[in-house]
C-alpha cells in the first residue's frame, strides 16, 4: 500500500470515527443547553471557526471570487438552509436520545447520493448500485408501514444530507469555502434565534461564566475538524476509499445508542437496519470493485 494511501486512511478514519464517537459525546454532555441554543451555536461558531481557518490557509482570494457568482453563491444559499436543518435534526436526535435513529439516517445517505445521481446527473449504475438502493426503499417503506418504528429524525438526517450532496456536486466549490458561506448565510437567523431565547433568559451561554462559553463555543471546531480530517483523507487516499470509510460514522452512532446510552430499539426497526446493512454491504462490495478497476 502506498503512504498516501495509508495516511488518507488513518485522516479520513479520524475524521468518520470523531463524527461517529467525539461529536456524539461533545453534543450529548452539552444537553443541558438544549437543541435550539445548540444549533445556535454550532452554527456561529462553525463560521468563526472557518474564518480563522480561512486566513491561517491564505483562502481569502477563493472566497472573494466565489462571493461574485451569482449561481455558486444561490446553490449554497440552499445547501446553507439544509445543512442547517441537517444539524438541527442531528443534534434533536442527541438530545432526545434518538442517535439509533440517527444513525439509520447516515448510514442510507451514501445510497441516497446515488439514486439522485443516477436520477439527475446521469451518473452511471449497474446491478449492484440499482439493488443497494432499491434496499434503502424497502427498509424505508418497511418502517412507514410500522409507523410506531419510523426513524423519523434519521430519514431527515439522511434526505438532507444526501440532497445537499447533490447540489453540491452542481457546483465547483472547496468544502470549507463553502461551508464557510453557508454558515454565514444562516449565521444571521441563528443570531436571531439566539436574541430571542435571550429575552426570557432562557440562555447558557455567557461571558461571565467562561467555562460554559468556551464548552459551547467548541461546538465550531466540533464541526470543522473531522470535516478537514476527513477531506484531507479523500484527497489522500481517494473518493471511493473515503466513501467506506465514512461508515464508520454512523456505525459508532448505533453502538454508542445501542450499548452506551441504552436506547429503544424495537423488532421493526432491527429489520429495517439489516435491511440497510445488507444495501451497505452490496455498496461497499461494488465500491472495491470500482476502485480496483480504477
Amino acid at each position: 500500500m502506498k503512504k498516501n494511501t495509508f495516511n488518507g486512511i488513518l485522516y479520513g478514519a479520524s475524521g468518520s470515527l470523531w463524527w461517529g464517537t467525539v461529536g456524539v459525546f461533545y453534543f450529548k454532555s452539552s444537553s443541558f443547553a438544549g437543541p435550539i441554543e445548540l444549533v445556535v451555536h454550532r452554527t456561529i461558531w462553525t463560521a468563526f471557526s472557518l474564518i480563522i481557518t480561512t486566513s491561517l490557509f491564505n483562502k481569502w482570494d477563493i472566497f472573494l471570487k466565489l462571493i461574485k457568482k451569482k449561481r455558486e453563491m444561490f446553490y449554497l444559499l440552499l445547501t446553507g438552509i439544509l445543512i442547517f436543518t441537517n444539524w438541527s435534526t442531528w443534534i434533536y436526535a442527541v438530545v432526545t436520545n434518538k442517535i439509533v435513529d440517527a444513525s439509520f439516517g447516515y448510514f442510507i445517505m451514501p445510497i441516497l447520493s446515488v439514486f439522485l445521481g443516477i436520477l439527475f446527473l446521469k451518473e452511471t449504475y449497474n446491478k449492484q448500485k440499482i439493488l443497494s438502493v432499491s434496499l434503502v426503499l424497502i427498509s424505508i417503506i418497511y418502517l412507514l408501514i410500522n409507523y410506531s418504528s419510523v426513524p423519523w429524525t434519521g430519514l431527515i438526517v439522511g434526505i438532507t444530507w444526501s440532497l445537499y450532496s447533490f447540489l453540491r456536486k452542481k457546483i465547483n466549490v472547496e468544502s470549507d469555502i463553502g461551508l464557510l458561506i453557508e454558515s454565514l448565510y444562516v449565521s444571521p437567523l441563528a443570531l436571531v434565534v439566539f436574541f430571542l431565547i435571550s429575552l426570557d433568559g432562557n440562555y447558557y451561554f455567557s461571558f461571565s461564566n467562561p467555562q460554559i462559553a468556551f464548552w459551547l463555543f467548541l461546538a465550531g471546531p466540533m464541526t470543522v475538524i473531522p470535516l478537514f480530517l476527513f477531506l484531507k483523507g479523500v484527497d489522500l487516499a481517494g473518493l471511493g476509499t473515503s466513501g467506506m470509510i465514512f461508515f464508520i460514522a454512523p456505525t459508532g452512532q448505533f453502538l454508542l445508542g445501542i450499548f452506551y446510552y441504552n436506547e429503544y430499539f424495537d423488532l421493526n426497526k432491527l429489520i429495517g437496519f439489516i435491511i440497510i446493512w445488507i444495501a451497505v454491504a452490496i455498496y461497499l462490495h461494488d465500491l472495491s470493485r470500482e476502485k480496483i478497476r480504477n
